[in-house]
């Protein structure tokens, strides 16, 4: 059984580790749970840039390249708050590229990038979980 401890932010929260009974198996000798949930979320923290990075390159490897300029725009933003990552660009005709025209096929190289990577990225949060 899986047990998945946040709040609203996502966010590890130190408040749900007074729900478990740890009586007759240790005992207690200091209140660490701050520590633990401060632990806990920098290794989110330090995960997320790191599938960040890993989802930038690969959507750099997938981006079509004519000057490489849209290519160079790659970039990430993660939000630790929100558990969350976003790669994407700010060069004007990248939707375009993504998405394509009437008169130009689409390249995806955003989607794919992130959708079809999901055990690389899961596996590195495992990683940084268990340190």
């Amino acid at each position: 059984m899986a047990v998945m401890m946040s709040d609203e932010s996502g966010s590890f929260d130190v408040e749900h580790l007074e729900d478990f009974d740890v009586s007759g198996i240790l005992e207690v000798r200091a209140d660490n749970r701050r520590e633990v949930a401060d632990a806990i979320n920098q290794a989110l923290a330090a995960a997320l840039e790191e599938v960040g990075l890993a989802a930038e390159g690969y959507a750099k490897r997938l981006c079509p390249v004519d000057t490489g300029r849209l290519r160079n725009s790659i970039t990430h933003v993660t939000r630790p708050d929100d558990n969350a990552v976003y790669v994407g660009t700010n060069v004007e005709y990248g939707p375009y590229v993504e998405y394509g025209t009437a008169r130009q096929e689409a390249q995806p190289f955003l989607r794919p990038a992130a959708t079809g990577h999901g055990d690389t990225y899961r596996a590195i949060v495992e990683a940084r979980l268990r340190g």
